[in-house]
């Protein structure tokens, strides 16, 4: 297809929803160890009235090991779900797994909201802090990786808007909690506000995602088939011989890279037989294939 033929992004639609995505998907976590004083004084055994968001309660003898234990739960479910995320995406629709995600993480954090009213003796918040932290690791490991892989169908522009939109959660977690401090109300009703902007911040991103097939340039890019990819990619590399030839360079470098030492027709029909071969390839067909692992070329004596 043509470039004329690609659709525009009517005011910028496109852009903006991925940008907010990208800063629905680190705003979560963001928030959470922005707050990091306020679990240490619930840990504390802080009455309601005494802790706030940006007084530090650690003691010297901190029975639960909070900061170990918090890095340990979010780095580790991020490291194990990032590597399942190359798995999940032959087995669970991508829609799904955005989705999926995004909803699971907005009730997560609904309920650390709604615990903020909750008087609880600090074991069992502990655990059910611990938890929050582990499962909102996980999902946000499986919603970035999903959305990536959404974004290498798109250009690069967007990737950076994505990527633009993470850098902003941090620095928009803590405005929100110096507003909060600032706000001059009572402890409780401060965290709870705070807690509740994240929720409002992932349930935009679930309406931007659900307002993407709805846009012409996004349904353009995203409800491309892999077999059409490969097909256009075909018609690429006969349109680069085709134009090698006609200019006199037959034995052209971009010729010699594209065939790969074979001929050009036989190359043609092998990848047009496995662009007609239904579902996706293999993790582990992927590695097989990978320059790493395959054996180096003899070199000629």
């Amino acid at each position: 297809m043509a470039r004329g033929d690609i659709p525009r992004d009517s005011y910028h639609l496109v852009g903006i929803s991925f940008f907010i995505l990208g800063l629905g998907t680190l705003l979560p976590w963001n928030f959470f160890i922005t707050a990091i004083p306020y679990f240490q004084g619930r840990l504390a055994g802080a009455n309601s009235t005494a802790w706030t968001l940006g007084t530090n309660h650690t003691s010297p003898a901190d029975t639960f090991n909070f900061n170990n234990w918090v890095t340990l739960l979010s780095q580790l479910p991020l490291l194990l779900f990032t590597l399942l995320n190359s798995f999940l995406y032959q087995c669970i629709p991508e829609t799904v797994r955005i989705l999926g995600s995004l909803l699971v993480i907005l009730l997560l954090f609904a309920l650390t909201a709604a615990l903020v009213k909750v008087d609880m003796r600090p074991g069992p918040f502990f655990s059910i802090t611990m938890a929050s932290v582990w499962f909102i690791n996980s999902f946000c490991a499986v919603l970035q990786g999903s959305l990536f892989g959404q974004l290498g169908t798109m250009p690069s522009t967007y990737s950076t808007l994505f990527l633009s939109g993470q850098g902003l959660a941090g620095i928009f977690a803590a405005l929100a909690m110096l507003l909060s401090m600032a706000s001059g109300v009572d402890a409780q009703t401060s965290a709870l506000v705070y807690f509740i902007t994240p929720c409002v911040g992932i349930f935009v991103s679930i309406m931007c995602y659900l307002s993407l097939p709805y846009m012409e340039l996004a349904r353009y890019y995203l409800a491309k088939k892999p077999s059409l990819a490969q097909g256009q990619e075909l018609e690429t590399k006969a349109e680069l011989l085709q134009s090698d030839e006609k200019n006199g360079i037959p034995n052209s470098p971009q010729k010699a890279a594209l065939t790969l030492g074979l001929d050009p027709e036989k190359e043609l029909e092998v990848e047009t037989e496995e662009a007609q071969q239904p579902g996706k390839p293999s993790v582990f067909t992927v590695f097989r294939k990978s320059p790493c692992l395959s054996s180096p070329p003899s070199q000629p004596w």
